[in-house]
């Protein structure tokens, strides 16, 4: 997915008589060199379709296997990317990326030189090739496999060289420092009349705009952090209450971890609002005014406020990691777990608990967001994990409006990107030892929801597939770096994290970003592909405009009078103060009526909350939630993306039979059964035909 503006330079390595060391085969192997008119034409075909200072190392004939028919073209290896070019295939200048045949030396998880049935050497980087290979398989980190034929007749010496051309290549690269850019310039678009596809946050008018489509009337756009010496892992902006001083902001935030103090993530139209912050800095010392001011932004203006411990019951990152390197070893084409233990081994992996986990979580969270007016609070130690995992998922339970297109783009951007998410630290392009794709493990998290509530989303699995590759795609800025100081720091933004906003000065807080996002999906996927993200069981009732009125919130009702909750393994527990500095006693009377019943589930938790039974049978939710199923079997492998590396997978569907027609039968039946909109108790009999639904949505 690489690609160049007209006049960059482009240099192409030619490959010469005798290849240099690390390149050339066996002594007893002559190069033939590359024939002159076949690189002119691979030099002429990809001029206009490289970076800056990218440079072809080497290429071979090859063909590419695993697909039906088999596609014949050329390898291609340079010192940013390995690319298959199918013959005839030339980048277009409406799709300059290519989403299909291009893999970054950062997406590389694997290399595998084969000759003969038996023989294979897995090259790491800086190993040497011992052989001439007739195959070569690169696995993609984001579970894709390429895997390529050499032709014979000569031409074995450039099997070789494009070999070890990836070998070193993938040594010498870094991800941290392989970024070059795609401006708006290069890609043939004008910064003067082009807009970002969705508001990236970068610019406070941004924020005042997202301010009023939530219809948050009593928070503001703070600017405390414009120089980011708040804290840099924040964005220049964020929401606090109306009442609160930047001053008070300033003071409160530097009693929490990195400086990352309480900020509105959600505001509910029926009133409460979901925050999000760092553990309490106990170390420090405040007073009287500094309590004050944090007590004050966590209530929010709510008499009811309800702290969640957002790693109680969740996976630890080494967890998610180790969970995450089992998942792929599993899936790789050469597993060696026999195929009747194959799916005690996938629930050996752990991916699927931990995604249980998540859901399970984000809906009790769902519930105390929607069931009473209250500030819910979710409370992280770093604030930049699992906090935009939850956050995420309460909104796309609770909001219609994140589960369409630009919606679920809008809530990746605030809640991950600008909340300062170490992309590039958890998907181990920083060298730290704190990799983790938690963003990879919210990504599986909402395909469940896609499959459990088909016609509640308006994108599709394709769109999260593109969404899931293009994390290990370092095209844009996106995804790799860690926070936005770095990110507009990169992208010349501004010059240092002193520059100083002034309102009226020419260019300042809304300067353009000259760098494209990831957002942008036409540079890589062609109108085709781009209407494939669209769910074409998306029921058009669910839409915002049908949904809850904003000023009558009627099936919420307000919280117990001062009370503060720590919701933890399930329950809500009465806290007698908020913050863990004060030891005065109890500033609660919390009337018995509202002590809470143990509770293990979300529907254990809505009967505390609704008074509804465990089960919701007849009695309607609230409008506009969703509370998935987390049972064993209701969380399924993402197969789509999981197994792309598998021969059979790639082809398309196995070999039919009669049990795999039976389960994709049984499959379809139940998606056209999840499409057919909830019954309510007042309309029980009327039932809609699933083809109705499918043709509204065409």
């Amino acid at each position: 997915m690489w690609w160049g503006g007209r006049g960059q330079s482009f240099n192409i390595a030619p490959q010469k008589e005798e290849p240099e060391m690390g390149l050339s085969g066996p002594k007893s192997v002559q190069g033939t060199g590359m024939p002159e008119p076949r690189s002119r034409q691979l030099g002429s075909c990809l001029a206009s379709g490289g970076l800056p200072g990218e440079q072809i190392l080497a290429w071979a004939p090859g063909v590419r296997k695993g697909l039906e028919p088999e596609m014949p073209g050329t390898l291609i290896c340079s010192n940013l990317r390995v690319t298959f070019q199918p013959h005839g295939w030339q980048r277009s200048q409406e799709t300059p990326l290519s989403s299909e045949y291009d893999f970054s030396l950062a997406n590389i998880g694997r290399l595998e030189a084969v000759h003969g049935p038996s023989r294979v050497q897995l090259l790491r980087p800086g190993s040497l090739l011992k052989f001439i290979p007739e195959e070569i398989l690169i696995h993609g980190q984001d579970f894709r496999l390429l895997r390529v034929g050499f032709e014979a007749g000569g031409l074995e010496p450039q099997a070789f060289q494009v070999t070890m051309a990836i070998v070193q290549a993938r040594a010498q690269n870094s991800p941290a420092q392989q970024y070059a850019g795609i401006t708006l310039s290069q890609a043939g678009q004008s910064s003067d009349s082009r807009k970002p596809p969705i508001p990236l946050l970068e610019t406070i008018e941004d924020w005042e705009t997202e301010r009023k489509k939530q219809a948050a009337r009593g928070w503001r756009v703070s600017t405390v952090n414009e120089r980011f010496d708040v804290a840099t892992s924040l964005p220049r902006y964020f929401w606090v209450p109306n009442r609160t001083l930047d001053s008070e902001v300033r003071r409160a935030f530097g009693h929490f971890h990195q400086g990352r103090g309480p900020r509105l993530s959600w505001h509910h139209p029926g009133g409460s609002d979901l925050l999000r912050c760092g553990g309490f800095y106990t170390a420090s010392d405040p007073n009287k005014e500094d309590i004050r001011a944090v007590e004050s932004m966590l209530q929010a203006g709510h008499s009811d406020v309800v702290l969640v411990d957002t790693m109680d019951e969740l996976p630890s990152l080494a967890d998610v990691q180790l969970a995450h390197l089992r998942l792929r070893a599993l899936c790789l084409p050469d597993s060696s777990v026999a195929e009747d233990k194959w799916f005690s081994a996938l629930e050996g992996t752990r991916w699927l608990d931990y995604t249980r986990s998540c859901l399970r979580k984000a809906s009790d969270i769902s519930v105390l967001v929607t069931s009473r007016v209250r500030s819910v609070v979710l409370q992280e130690r770093g604030d930049r994990d699992f906090n935009g995992l939850l956050s995420s998922l309460v909104q796309l339970l609770s909001a219609p409006e994140a589960r369409t297109l630009l919606g679920f783009q809008s809530l990746v951007q605030r809640e991950w990107v600008a909340a300062g998410h170490p992309f590039l630290t958890r998907l181990g392009g920083s060298g730290a030892s704190e990799e983790a794709p938690v963003f990879l493990l919210f990504l599986d998290c909402v395909w469940q929801l896609l499959q459990q509530f088909p016609a509640e989303f308006e994108f599709s699995e394709f769109f999260l597939l593109a969404l899931h590759d293009s994390v290990r795609v370092p095209d844009t800025l996106t995804f790799l770096r860690d926070t936005p100081w770095e990110r507009g720091k990169q992208s010349g933004q501004f010059n240092n994290y002193t520059q100083v906003y002034t309102p009226g000065f020419p260019g300042a807080g809304n300067s353009i970003n000259p760098q494209l996002s990831v957002w942008d999906w036409n540079l890589r996927y062609s109108n085709k592909q781009i209407l494939q993200f669209r769910n074409p069981g998306y029921d058009p009732e669910h839409c915002p405009d049908s949904w809850l009125p904003r000023q009558q919130p009627s099936f919420m009702v307000p919280g117990p009078p001062s009370s503060v909750w720590l919701f933890s393994r399930g329950s809500l527990t009465p806290l007698n103060q908020l913050c863990p500095w004060r030891d005065s006693p109890s500033l609660l009377a919390v009337s018995s009526r509202w002590l809470p019943r143990p509770a293990i589930s979300s529907e254990s938790l809505a009967d505390q909350e609704w008074g509804l039974p465990s089960h919701w049978g007849a009695c309607p939710l609230p409008p506009g939630l969703l509370l998935p199923g987390c049972l064993g079997p209701q969380i399924r492998l993402w197969r789509r993306c999981y197994l792309r590396g598998r021969p059979e997978v790639q082809m398309g569907l196995s070999a039919p039979t009669i049990s795999g027609l039976q389960e994709e039968l049984s499959h379809l039946q139940e998606l056209l059964r999840k499409w057919t909109p909830r019954i309510s108790p007042e309309d029980h009999s009327k039932r809609r035909n699933p083809n109705t639904i499918l043709s509204q949505s065409r």
